[in-house]
């Protein structure tokens, strides 16, 4: 299998199908391509590149199938190794993990654009609007209703490292570089994503990327 991703720096959704072909325990080859730079433009213009997303990563390829967007992609592994590696066995915990996983997919349009992800970077007096704000208080009753109901079992959301943690490390990710406040039970949850052997693996390699993106690298300083 090979996996297209973005900068390790910045591509949040770059992370979460790179965890989850960790995750498979399957065996890939990973292919970076630097977000808005040469050989982005070029890729996209290839028919070998980027072109089954129209221009996005991540990007599966698994022989003769290619599979875009990364919850389709965490899916299209899980049927490939089991499901009860990635999701909760419980019925009940892995509805709600299916739920959190659904909402991180398709909400907090708010959070994302004013906070995008940036490993190396850590500001200081961010200002975010109320609706962002709002984004983050949802995504911390989350994680408190997951820990405390379900959490028993280990450091993650679930107990386990799975699905849940895939979808909301790029959100650890946000709140550590932008210095949000967080209740101790999210610092201990952040700490446990944040020193995952494979979270390291990520940081290690976005700190040694040459690619700066100033777009991101300056917007808290507005």
């Amino acid at each position: 299998m090979k996996l297209i991703i973005g900068n390790k720096n910045y591509s949040s959704w770059s992370l979460r199908a790179w965890l989850a072909a960790k995750q498979s325990g399957l065996s890939f080859e990973e292919i970076l391509v630097p977000l808005f730079g040469e050989q982005w433009e070029q890729a996209k213009q290839d028919d070998s590149g980027l072109s089954p997303s129209h221009g996005k990563v991540p990007i599966l390829w698994d022989e003769e199938t290619v599979v875009w967007d990364s919850l389709a992609i965490m899916e299209y592994l899980s049927d490939k190794v089991g499901r009860d590696r990635f999701w909760p066995k419980d019925d009940t915990a892995r509805g709600m993990a299916r739920a959190m996983v659904a909402e991180m997919h398709s909400s907090y349009g708010s959070l994302r654009s004013e906070c995008p992800m940036n490993v190396r970077k850590r500001f200081q007096g961010a200002q975010i609007s109320e609706a962002t704000r709002q984004d983050v208080v949802r995504i911390l009753g989350l994680w408190a209703e997951a820990r405390a109901r379900f959490g028993a079992g280990g450091p993650f959301l679930f107990g386990t490292f799975g699905a849940a943690d895939i979808f909301y490390a790029p959100v650890v990710s946000r709140f550590l570089t932008y210095g949000f406040q967080v209740p101790g039970f999210a610092e201990g949850y952040m700490q446990a994503v944040w020193e995952h052997e494979w979270l390291a693996e990520w940081i290690a390699a976005a700190e040694d990327e040459e690619w700066v993106l100033e777009q991101y690298d300056s917007i808290a300083a507005e």
